[in-house]
């Protein structure tokens, strides 16, 4: 008789989904001012490609958002938002996009405006945006696992979820990761606004208070789980009196829950190889395009069109804590070598007057368009030699990344993110790198290193390896998404 052989049961292991919400007040391509718009268009997509984690955002729904984008919302439903002695209508739409669940929170009167912010009633308007992030939750039947705000505009979506929240079903088990992208932005408004404008009961004025007023950003470094800012360097540098803008004692006091990760930018995006925006496409294995761009730039910019002479690129908002008070001291030094430079930027008229008069006093050599050009940009990266970013304060910067891989090697300062993302070429090996770096905020130690680089440009075997370096250096989001997701799952898995 054949002995019968068991059937032994499969086990099937069930994954469940850790969920992520963040609340942003921008995102790409939707709708941006800066640098922010660029981490909340490129990290959740980047984390969603992980299959065990459900990635989320919440935005505000502003007039700016493109009508083709509006076209495939989906409407959610609507609900009302008490906030203070108001009680808001708030519409709800999605849109699922390259992975990432997208909802807008719709409200005319704080929303159907020209512009993202610089309006008397930002407190009020991203008061409302918070809380309306909360309370959608409820009505969705969704609690994610982490909320993750950034700056001082969602700080109070932290501290509605552990002050307001804390004891309602669901929202219990919400861990908080607050992310600083600029400390200088804190939300800093009068004490007697706490009930009022924000909502908040009065036993909060004490995890508020900072300074002799309100302070949002402290607040949610406090209540939050874990505080994070977007590169490790800056990380130390705000526990210090010269970077933190007041909030040192904040960010030491409570540095046990502080980590930097560095950003990273998005490929696909800023891909000299595909960039229809360029004279000509190129990549690090064939740059023939990229003397084409530069050839096509001088061209366009009417510069002399001398591909022996290299072509320094300042991209930047011209404010003085972007380092131009240094370019402004020894520019006329710079312009004296033998040197071509294009400013693209907006920003303080004191920046704006000054570089439009040296670009006319050095015509032949000097050019500055002041504005806000997206496709101009990519047409300086991929036409210039160099890119100067020597900033006083810089948390991380895409700027310098983006430049590296249109081949355009950054010389900058070593402070927050460009000390993490740019290596010395100028260190005493001179071997490796993928850029130029000097460490005091020092206009001629600028310009000692600026020349170097502008030498370093002559000898074209060397040039050529450094260009290869900087345009192979990996600024993909793949390793600060490994490193947010680690950072959730340790706080999940924390009492």
């Amino acid at each position: 008789m054949k002995e019968e052989k068991l059937i032994q049961p499969v086990e099937v292991k069930i994954v469940e989904k850790r969920s992520i919400l963040f609340v942003a007040s921008e995102a790409n391509p939707f709708v941006g001012t800066g640098g922010l718009a660029d981490v909340i268009g490129s990290l959740p997509k980047a984390l969603a490609k992980n299959k065990d984690l459900d990635i989320r955002v919440v935005l505000p729904l502003y007039s700016d958002i493109d009508g083709a984008y509006r076209a495939n919302f989906r409407f959610e439903g609507n609900f009302n938002v008490p906030l203070g002695w108001r009680n808001q209508y708030c519409g709800l739409f999605s849109l699922k996009y390259e992975g990432v669940t997208f909802y807008f929170v719709d409200n005319e009167y704080y929303f159907k405006r020209k512009g993202l912010y610089g309006y008397y009633d930002d407190g009020e308007r991203f008061a409302f945006f918070s809380k309306a992030a909360l309370e959608m939750l409820s009505y969705l039947d969704y609690y994610p696992d982490v909320l993750h705000a950034h700056d001082w505009q969602t700080a109070l979506s932290v501290i509605y979820l552990k002050v307001l929240f804390a004891d309602r079903y669901g929202y219990s088990k919400i861990k908080a990761l607050f992310t600083i992208h600029n400390i200088e932005y804190q939300g800093k408004y009068g004490h007697e606004l706490l009930g009022d404008l924000f909502g908040l009961p009065d036993y909060a004025k004490n995890i508020l208070d900072y300074d002799g007023c309100i302070n949002l950003m402290k607040g949610a470094i406090q209540l939050a789980e874990r505080f994070s800012t977007v590169s490790p360097r800056y990380a130390s540098e705000i526990k210090n009196p010269y970077f933190a803008h007041g909030l040192e004692y904040m960010t030491s006091q409570n540095e046990y829950k502080l980590c930097g990760i560095l950003n990273g930018i998005d490929e696909k995006t800023y891909d000299p190889s595909t960039d229809d925006k360029l004279f000509a496409r190129y990549d690090a294995k064939d740059m023939s395009g990229k003397a084409v761009c530069k050839a096509e730039l001088q061209k366009m910019l009417a510069l002399p069109e001398r591909a022996e002479v290299p072509v320094i690129a300042i991209i930047s908002r011209l404010v003085g804590h972007k380092g131009l008070d240094l370019i402004k001291c020894v520019f006329e030094d710079i312009l004296n070598e033998d040197v071509q430079v294009v400013i693209l930027g907006k920003g303080e008229r004191e920046y704006e007057d000054y570089f439009r008069f040296m670009a006319e006093r050095y015509s032949g050599k000097c050019r500055a368009i002041i504005a806000y050009n997206k496709d101009l940009a990519c047409k300086i990266y991929s036409g210039s030699d160099i890119f100067l970013m020597p900033s006083k304060q810089e948390p991380c910067g895409l700027s310098q990344m983006i430049a590296c891989r249109y081949g355009s090697v950054p010389v900058v300062r070593e402070t927050g993110g460009l000390a993490d993302s740019i290596t010395p070429f100028n260190d005493e090996n001179r071997k490796g790198g993928n850029g130029f770096t000097f460490a005091n905020y020092n206009a001629h130690e600028m310009l000692y290193v600026l020349k170097d680089a502008i030498y370093t440009f002559g000898d074209k075997k060397v040039w050529e390896k450094l260009v290869s370096r900087a345009m192979k250096t990996d600024f993909s989001w793949k390793k600060s998404a490994e490193e947010y997701k680690k950072l959730y799952s340790d706080m999940c898995s924390a009492l």
